[in-house]
């Protein structure tokens, strides 16, 4: 069970006022949220296997290898400005 003293302290780190109604509505929650992890803390799961995924995925990835995709001019033809080989911005 989590106490008001214990949501007041958590909402001092997050910087947030809160009145004295949404103390007793957050410390109400909180306890309904931890009694759920504590039901799931019964159930047996002896013999499971840690998973990240549900289904077995896996990446595929190519191999990591460095090759020229576009000179300097193709990419330079879609700049609106350009200037000198570069990009051309407007002054900020």
């Amino acid at each position: 069970m989590i106490t008001v003293k214990e949501v007041e302290h958590t909402a001092k780190l997050a910087r947030l006022k809160l009145t004295e109604e949404e103390k007793e509505k957050y410390t109400q929650q909180f306890s309904k949220i931890l009694d759920h992890f504590n039901q799931l803390k019964e159930v047996d799961t002896e013999g499971v296997e840690p998973m990240a995924h549900v289904l077995p995925l896996k990446n595929v990835m190519r191999e990591d290898k460095a090759e020229l995709t576009c000179n300097r001019d193709e990419i330079l033809q879609n700049a609106p400005l350009e200037e000198d080989g570069f990009f051309k911005v407007p002054k900020i």
